[in-house]
């Protein structure tokens, strides 16, 4: 477990004051009782009585001592007063099991070391105690320090009920017909900039469309998707079905510049836009959270756009998107 603090009993504090009567060394003491020396070096300093009124009274009282000390081990936290259950809680982050599972085994166990909740493990293990032992390296996620949360503020649009999904017509739904697509935007972790990225697919060929935007802003995405669908005729860019997200709040845009019309999914319904999001879990493989988009150029994300559609794809019948998309385009024309 790491560094383990011994607790000295009543008993114990009684023999280190008859022994200190006696002249004898902080080492001999140890020695005699069993401990560390530093074990007895702590005991003195922590639990020694200062009389300011009598100083030639202060020094060292087993019971004053043993009062101190129970006062102090009181304002501990649960696994600090407890040796047995912090041993057994740490051998399990040590199976590499959660701090969630382990406080949930310990109630399913009615384990005669108690029980403990999964905050107060994390508090442990982010404490001096378990900082001392690098303890945050035996946690799912690693973190040298536990992320602040915050209560986040409210980002869904309100959107007008002629811009919702149930309005969105059914041969859409279908996938009767070609040129309307879903949108969405995949992100990456903040340490390397605010970089995002567009994701639109295309519903009945799955044909993928990426572009790089600086920033989640509003305006820059609907920029990014207006740039990507321009080489398409109007037959092939005619609706677009987003989430709730506050980047597509300037969806109006496409409307006026492409005359595309805009559908938004229900509030914390994501899900009903599963192909973009189906698309956004493939594309992890090539683009994980660790990506720093910024250094991928416009050819790099054409490039595995085009990887990702002249890849058979089940639902097509083991079609590429590429295929599909292009023998619509060919039969409009």
């Amino acid at each position: 477990m790491g560094t383990v603090y011994s607790h000295l009993t009543l008993d114990d504090r009684r023999i280190v004051f008859r022994l200190r009567e006696a002249k004898l060394g902080i080492s001999a003491i140890a020695s005699r009782l069993g401990f560390h020396p530093s074990t007895i070096y702590r005991e003195l300093r922590r639990n020694w009585h200062t009389d300011v009124e009598t100083p030639k009274i202060s020094g060292y009282y087993p019971t004053v001592a043993q009062d101190v000390a129970a006062g102090r081990r009181h304002r501990l936290g649960k696994l600090q007063r407890d040796d047995r259950l912090t041993a057994s809680i740490v051998a399990r982050l040590r199976d590499a099991w959660s701090p969630e599972q382990i406080a949930g085994r310990l109630r399913q166990e009615d384990s005669p070391l108690g029980r403990v909740c999964h905050e107060t493990i994390y508090q442990y293990v982010y404490g001096p105690a378990g900082r001392a032992d690098a303890l945050y390296r035996l946690l799912p996620t690693h973190r040298r320090r536990r992320r602040i949360r915050y209560a986040r503020k409210p980002r869904q649009l309100n959107i007008p009920e002629e811009n919702t999904i149930k309005h969105r017509p059914a041969e859409i739904a279908a996938r009767l017909n070609f040129g309307h697509w879903e949108c969405d935007l995949v992100g990456f972790r903040l340490e390397f900039g605010k970089h995002k990225l567009t994701t639109l697919v295309e519903r009945a060929s799955r044909y993928l469309v990426l572009a790089s935007n600086p920033s989640r802003h509003s305006a820059g995405v609907m920029n990014g998707i207006a740039h990507g669908l321009a080489p398409f005729p109007p037959a092939l860019r005619q609706s677009v079905t987003f989430d709730r997200g506050s980047e597509f709040a300037s969806y109006m845009t496409l409307g006026q510049q492409m005359g595309m019309k805009s559908y938004f999914c229900a509030p914390q319904a994501p899900w009903q836009k599963g192909t973009v999001e189906n698309t956004n879990g493939r594309l992890r493989r090539f683009l994980p959270l660790d990506t720093d988009l910024a250094r991928r150029t416009a050819e790099d994300l054409a490039a595995l756009a085009h990887r990702m559609n002249t890849t058979p794809r089940k639902c097509l019948d083991f079609k590429t998107p590429a295929e599909v998309f292009e023998a619509f385009v060919t039969n409009a024309s």
